[in-house]
């Protein structure tokens, strides 16, 4: 699959989450991310991503394993996707230990999550706060198959994210991974990452 992508930064978290409610209610989940590369850090190096992801909800807790490639798309970062659930983390990590890999870096987003179809497409709207960074962004995507047009998925994506009132100057293809080790190095210099 491809993840068909845009990030942005949001100023006013209220105004997005009342665009966002037109379209259903949302549901609260707060998101553990584990990332994991090599000890010669073979994955960064090619530009993929080896992830555990907890969800906990008020009335759940799910764990995934995501692989993203390199990206496809350098204005909007998008990436082709690999993910699956798993039932124990635990084992999980001790499988890529066993692998070779490491966790190089951790952290939390609470997310607000939406989803609903708009041009002819089924979204996942995600409103992601992060504590570390203490700001908020809006992520939408849409999953395509291989060889669908991306550059068509995003242009639709581009203009629900006009709908809810986020403007071109906000979008961002820094990722968070990024944004949290150069916080955690204090490379940050306050402006805005992604």
């Amino acid at each position: 699959m491809i993840e068909a992508e845009l990030k942005a930064h949001v100023h006013d978290p209220q105004d997005v989450i009342k665009s966002l409610d037109r379209y259903g209610a949302g549901h609260a989940e707060t998101y553990h991310d584990t990332y994991y590369d090599d000890a010669t850090g073979s994955l960064a190096a090619r530009d993929a991503e080896l992830r555990v992801r907890s969800v906990s909800s008020p009335t759940d807790q799910r764990f995934v394993l995501t692989y993203k490639g390199a990206v496809i798309d350098p204005s909007s970062g998008s990436k082709p996707e690999h993910e699956t659930r798993v039932t124990d983390p635990d084992a999980v990590h001790g499988l890529l230990l066993g692998l070779g890999y490491r966790p190089v870096i951790s952290y939390e987003k609470r997310c607000r999550n939406y989803e609903f179809e708009a041009r002819e497409r089924h979204l996942l709207a995600t409103l992601a706060y992060l504590p570390e960074l203490d700001a908020t962004y809006l992520e939408l995507e849409t999953l395509l198959h291989e060889g669908e047009d991306v550059k068509a998925a995003l242009a639709d994506v581009r203009e629900v994210l006009l709908d809810l009132g986020i403007k071109e100057d906000d979008l961002t293809t820094e990722r968070y991974t990024q944004a949290v080790a150069a916080r955690r190095t204090g490379q940050r210099d306050g402006a805005p990452v992604g």
